[in-house]
């Protein structure tokens, strides 16, 4: 089973080569001016997020025009579409366009809506040399009047040198309020596009690492992960949970977990 994959980039759309999850999938939109694309989600749910550029979209009867602006995932809060299940839908290019659409399982039948960066929480988690910087993008933080079935979405900035995601956590059994059962996705991008980062996934049956670099992905239908920045690199990830509940709850690994127990301190001391 593959757990690490690049995903195609050529113009369209591109699918992952390889899927283990029961849950999640992942597709990444490439179009050039004026181009479309049609399709239908079905049983599942979409949030659609713009990595770059402009474009229009039209779920069902709705159209939601000027959706995006930022030139690349380094230069700003991204605007997103959840498209609801049950529904078609077109996205046409308005210059070029970059979207990545995330989709679950789902029945929830509620209206479309845009996620401008607006009601995209910002902020930095851990400390020190493992600090990292987030957006929140669909992940009921303030966002009780956004419904979603399953989808919890965000993206994360590492710095150069950083480790981000440490201590190692898992979220791969529902045992609240101490872990929920999730099913999670990274898609990468690295800025200057020629460096990389690193990432180390292991469970029951693997410890391994893997090169991150623009559009490779992690697929972690369990087990826990970590991502780490090479230096003078900074390292973007697009975060995609589905579980049984919306509720973010990790376990992490214990060997590590003293390690998260020196936050406090650590920004007491200003680091």
């Amino acid at each position: 089973m593959s757990y690490f994959e690049t995903v195609p980039s050529g113009p369209g759309l591109n699918r992952l080569p390889s899927n283990p999850f029961k849950l999640l999938d992942l597709n990444y939109l490439v179009l050039a001016d004026g181009e479309k694309c049609e399709g239908a989600t079905g049983d599942r749910e979409f949030l659609a997020v713009v990595l770059g550029g402009k474009g229009t979209f039209v779920v069902g009867d709705r159209a939601f025009e000027n959706v995006g602006g930022r030139a690349n995932v380094f230069s700003g809060k991204p605007h997103s579409v959840y498209l609801p299940c049950e529904s078609r839908y077109s996205i046409a290019a308005q210059g070029a366009l970059q979207v990545i659409l995330v989709s679950a399982p789902s029945d929830l039948r509620t209206a479309p809506y845009v996620i401008g960066p607006e009601r995209v929480a910002t902020g930095v988690w851990g400390a020190a040399n493992f600090s990292r910087n987030y957006h929140q993008i669909l992940t009921l933080a303030g966002q009780s009047d956004l419904p979603a079935k399953r989808l919890i979405v965000g993206e994360t900035f590492t710095p150069s040198g950083n480790w981000s995601t440490f201590p190692p956590h898992r979220h791969e059994k529902d045992d609240l309020p101490r872990e929920a059962y999730h099913e999670e996705i990274y898609f990468f991008k690295v800025s200057p596009p020629d460096g990389f980062g690193m990432t180390r996934y292991y469970n029951a049956e693997v410890d391994t690492g893997y090169i991150i670099r623009d559009n490779t992905v992690l697929m972690a239908p369990n087990g826990f992960h970590t991502v780490v920045s090479a230096p003078g690199y900074t390292t973007y990830y697009l975060w995609a949970l589905a579980g049984n509940h919306r509720i973010q709850a990790t376990a992490d690994d214990p060997a590590y977990a003293w390690v998260g127990k020196t936050v406090p301190m650590l920004k007491q001391l200003g680091h």
